[in-house]
C-alpha cells in the first residue's frame, strides 16, 4: 500500500464545529445532513476550498435514519466541495469522528491521498422513531401482494399495540443497562464520590464559559440557527446547586450519584476536522497547527467483567508504550465528559497499582495528571455531547491549543458504547 516504504507526517490544518446544544432546542427542527452540510460548507468558508477535490471525507453519526445511507457523500454534494470528492460513512459509537481521523490520517500517512475531512454529526431531536416487528411485516406482506385481496389481508392481523413507537435508547443489549446504569457499577467499584464528580462537573461549566469569553472559540464555532454558543453551558450554576440534584440512575438504594447535573446532556451537532499532508498544506497557503501522530483503539470484556466506559484506559496504556512515552509526558488532556465519573474513574485506575498490575499489565501506576491540564476549555458536561461529534471537537481543541502553544503534545481519549475507547496522541508543530 505504501509507495515509498515511508509513512508521512499528518497534518492538522483546523477544525470546525456549530454549537452544541441541547436535544430538542435549536436544532429540534434540523437534521443531521443538516448539521454536518453547514460545518463543511464552514470548513470550505474558512480553507477556501470551494470547488476543490479532496481526497476522501469520512463522517457519521450514531443514530440516523435508513434514509441517511449516504450520509456523507450527500454532505459532501451540498457543502462547495467539487462533486469529484467522494464520502464515506462510519460509526463506532461516541468514537466515531475520532475514528474518522485515524480513517484519513492512514490514507494521508499511506500517500493514498493528499487531504480529506473527517468529522460526525447526531440530532436526538431528528431520532428515528421504529415501529413493532409486527406491525413492519404486515407492511412488507401488504407489499408483496399481487392482488388486492393479498395486500389486505395482511392488515386483519393489526392490533392496537402493533403501533407503539420504538424510541432509541443507548441501553446495551448485552447487559440491558443504559449508560447511566452502567457507570453507576464503575463509580461505586472506583470509589468516586459525589463531591468528586460535582466539583469535576462545576470546573467544566467554569473553564467553557471563559473560553468563550476569551474568544478561544471564535474561529472555531461557527453560527447555526440562530445559535452563537453551546447553550448548555450553565454561567450560573454553582457547586450548591450541582449538590441540590438528585440521582438519576441508581434511585432505589439510595447509594447513586450520578445526576443531570454531572453527566452529558443529550444534545444535537456536528463537528469536522481538515487534515493534509504537509505539501498539500504548503501548496495551498494553508496553515498546519498540529500534527496526529498515534492512534490507539481498546474493547473491554464489560459483560460483568470490566466497566463499560472504561477501555479508553487500556487503550491510553497501549498507546503510550507505543510512542514510548509516560502519562505525564504531555501539556494537555482532552479526556471526554461522558459522565463526570467516568473521567474520574480513568484517572483513578491509572494511579491504581492493581489496576495497572493486573489490567494493564504494568510492573508500576501510571501515575497522576495534573488536572490544570485537563479538559482546560471545558467538556463535554458544559458543551455538550453530540456522540459521532465529539471526536472532532476535541481534536480540534487540542489541535488549537498547541498552536497557540506552539510546543508540546496532547492526548485525547473518548470512551463508547459498546466498551470500547479510542484515544490519539496530538503534538504541536
Amino acid at each position: 500500500m505504501l509507495h515509498d516504504g515511508k509513512s508521512r507526517r499528518v497534518a492538522i490544518v483546523g477544525g470546525v464545529r456549530i454549537p452544541f446544544c441541547r436535544a430538542h432546542s435549536v436544532y429540534r427542527d434540523s437534521t443531521n445532513q443538516d448539521m454536518m452540510t453547514e460545518v463543511l460548507s464552514g470548513l470550505v468558508r474558512q480553507f477556501d476550498l470551494k470547488g476543490q477535490t479532496l481526497g476522501d471525507v469520512a463522517l457519521g453519526a450514531v443514530i440516523k435514519h435508513s434514509k441517511d445511507w449516504n450520509l456523507a457523500r450527500e454532505c459532501v454534494i451540498g457543502s462547495g466541495l467539487s462533486l469529484r470528492t467522494p464520502g464515506v460513512d462510519m460509526q463506532r459509537a461516541c468514537g466515531t469522528s475520532i475514528e474518522a481521523c485515524i480513517h484519513i490520517g492512514n490514507k494521508i500517512a499511506l500517500g493514498q491521498i493528499e487531504a480529506g475531512i473527517a468529522g460526525g454529526t447526531d440530532s436526538i431531536s431528528d431520532a428515528p422513531i421504529v415501529f413493532d416487528d409486527r406491525l413492519r411485516a404486515i407492511l412488507l406482506n401488504s407489499s408483496r401482494g399481487r392482488s388486492l385481496l393479498q395486500k389486505i389481508s395482511p392488515w386483519f392481523k393489526l392490533r392496537p399495540s402493533f403501533l407503539a413507537p420504538q424510541l432509541p435508547s443507548v441501553v446495551e443489549p448485552r447487559t440491558n443497562l443504559s449508560m447511566g446504569q452502567s457507570m453507576e457499577k464503575t463509580a461505586k467499584e472506583f470509589e468516586v464520590s459525589r463531591e468528586h464528580q460535582d466539583q469535576l462537573a462545576l470546573s467544566s461549566h467554569i473553564k467553557a464559559a471563559a473560553a468563550y469569553d476569551a474568544g478561544f472559540y471564535e474561529d472555531i464555532v461557527i453560527p447555526f440557527n440562530d445559535a452563537e454558543e453551546d447553550n448548555n453551558i450553565r454561567r450560573d450554576t454553582t457547586f450548591e446547586k450541582l449538590q441540590a440534584l438528585k440521582p438519576v440512575f441508581d434511585k432505589k438504594t439510595g447509594a447513586g450519584t450520578l445526576t443531570a447535573g454531572n453527566s452529558t446532556p443529550l444534545t444535537d451537532g456536528a463537528a469536522a476536522v481538515l487534515l493534509a499532508s504537509e505539501e498539500w498544506a504548503a501548496q495551498k497557503n494553508l496553515p498546519v497547527i498540529a500534527y496526529l501522530t498515534y492512534c490507539k483503539v481498546a474493547a473491554v470484556n464489560f459483560i460483568g467483567v470490566d466497566g463499560l466506559l472504561m477501555a479508553p484506559a487500556y487503550a491510553v496504556s497501549e498507546m503510550l508504550m507505543d510512542a514510548n512515552l509516560t502519562l505525564q509526558d504531555f501539556d494537555f488532556y482532552e479526556i471526554h465528559e461522558a459522565f463526570a465519573a467516568q473521567a474520574i474513574a480513568t484517572l483513578k485506575a491509572w494511579q491504581s497499582e492493581q489496576f495497572c498490575r493486573e489490567k494493564l499489565g504494568r510492573n508500576h501506576p501510571m501515575g497522576p495528571i495534573e488536572l490544570s491540564k485537563l479538559n482546560v476549555k471545558g467538556g463535554s458536561i458544559a458543551v455538550g455531547h453530540p456522540f459521532a461529534a465529539t471526536g472532532a471537537r476535541v481534536i480540534t481543541t487540542m489541535a488549537k491549543l498547541l498552536h497557540e502553544k506552539g510546543s508540546g503534545r496532547g492526548l485525547v481519549s473518548v470512551c463508547t458504547a459498546g466498551g470500547m475507547g479510542v484515544t490519539a496522541i496530538l503534538e504541536a508543530v
